[in-house]
């Protein structure tokens, strides 16, 4: 995991908001609090108005392909998360997997089943790219 990765200022400063305020005494929240302060740690952090419109960022939609599957997620807060819908919290193992990745990567990641192999197939939706820098 290699590849450089993207995340506008506003989404992390909300992201770490969040973990800020997490319990960390579960051992799989500890776990995933860990992976996406890691991502953070080594994404570059650009102005939403700047941010490449083939990026995964907060509330975008994307069509993944999941393990041979192509899915469509929305990637959200958790507070927004309903997997009847696909929206996956930033805070899942998908989720963090995606943040800041563009469209074509290829990523390998660990979930609780094991590794998968995730293809960022097409951004459907990115509210950068369509003026809307505070969702």
């Amino acid at each position: 995991m290699s590849s450089e990765i993207y995340i506008s200022n506003i989404d992390r400063e909300k992201i770490m908001k969040l973990i800020d305020k997490m319990p960390l005494d579960d051992q799989t929240v500890y776990k995933s609090v860990t992976k996406l302060k890691r991502e953070l740690g080594r994404a570059k952090i650009v102005d939403p108005k700047d941010m490449p419109h083939d990026v995964v960022t907060m509330n975008s939609q994307a069509l993944l392909r999941l393990n041979d599957e192509d899915v469509e997620v929305s990637l959200v807060y958790p507070e927004d998360t309903n997997l009847n819908e696909m929206k996956v919290s930033v805070f899942s193992p998908i989720g963090t997997a995606i943040l800041g990745y563009r469209e074509g990567s290829t990523i390998e990641w660990e979930v609780p089943s094991g590794t998968s192999t995730i293809i960022i197939k097409k951004i459907l939706y990115q509210p950068e790219a369509a003026g809307e820098y505070h969702l």
